[in-house]
């Protein structure tokens, strides 16, 4: 059997840049098992497979550990592949999800906007040792929606973050997102899943599902240009539309080949 794959670099305007994805388009669903050694032996953050399902087209996501439920560098990268090769005239793909319900990519002037479900966090008891898992000692507020969500003081204390990982790992919960108002732009993050085989994630759009609605009331404005402070860096722009949220980006091609099995 071979499949093609593409690596894209999504949230990215020049390669090397935002948040490299493997997608692989599909005409049926492989075994669930033989996705995840597929994504294991890329080792990306996600890998991507969809099937078109005719008015839509379902999408799923694994980590180099497991499936996940949400992933918006992976969607904005498989909805550039859809355009560029496979529906050159849309100007909007749809895909369907186990859990997250519709998602939908805008495409416009090369610019993608996702369409994702707003998830605001929730206040939550703070585990023992979350904060020394990230190197801190203080945070403004400690919240939970999928992940564990700190707030910081700055995008100072943000930058020295200096997360132990064999902690971190030991969490209840997928990942960490840490986030402050931003002096490079509106609001600041940096997010982690080293139990997901992610130390630090490059660019993360279902984290944003969370820092949007939470910063959009902080900062009391709908629109925000969102700076993810990872070594490979990425900006959103972001919008909080009633229980959506909206982020954008561009992407560009690294890579295509073909996996034989």
């Amino acid at each position: 059997m071979e499949l093609e794959m593409y690596q894209v670099d999504a949230f990215a305007s020049r390669l090397f840049a935002g948040n490299p994805a493997a997608v692989v388009p599909l005409q049926q669903w492989l075994d669930a098992g033989l996705m995840q050694k597929i994504a294991m032996e890329n080792n990306l953050s996600e890998t991507a497979f969809f099937v078109n399902e005719g008015e839509h087209y379902a999408i799923r996501w694994f980590t180099p550990e497991y499936e996940i439920d949400l992933c918006g560098h992976g969607t904005l990268a498989s909805a550039y592949i859809i355009k560029k090769f496979l529906s050159l005239e849309a100007s909007q793909v749809n895909f369907s999800t186990q859990e997250a319900g519709l998602l939908k990519v805008g495409v416009e002037a090369e610019v993608y906007t996702l369409n994702f479900p707003s998830r605001m966090p929730e206040a939550c008891e703070v585990p023992e040792h979350l904060l020394e898992s990230l190197g801190v000692t203080n945070a403004e507020a400690v919240l939970r929606s999928r992940d564990f969500f700190v707030v910081l003081p700055n995008e100072e204390a943000l930058r020295a973050c200096a997360p132990d990982y064999s902690i971190m790992k030991e969490l209840p919960a997928i990942g960490v997102i840490v986030t402050a108002r931003g002096d490079s732009a509106d609001v600041v993050s940096r997010c982690f899943y080293p139990g997901a085989g992610i130390p630090e994630d490059p660019v993360t759009g279902s984290a944003h599902c969370n820092i949007v609605p939470y910063w959009s009331g902080e900062l009391g404005k709908p629109q925000l240009i969102c700076h993810q402070l990872s070594p490979r860096g990425g900006v959103l722009n972001c919008e909080l539309r009633g229980d959506r949220v909206l982020m954008s980006g561009g992407c560009v091609l690294f890579s295509k080949g073909i996996i034989y099995i």
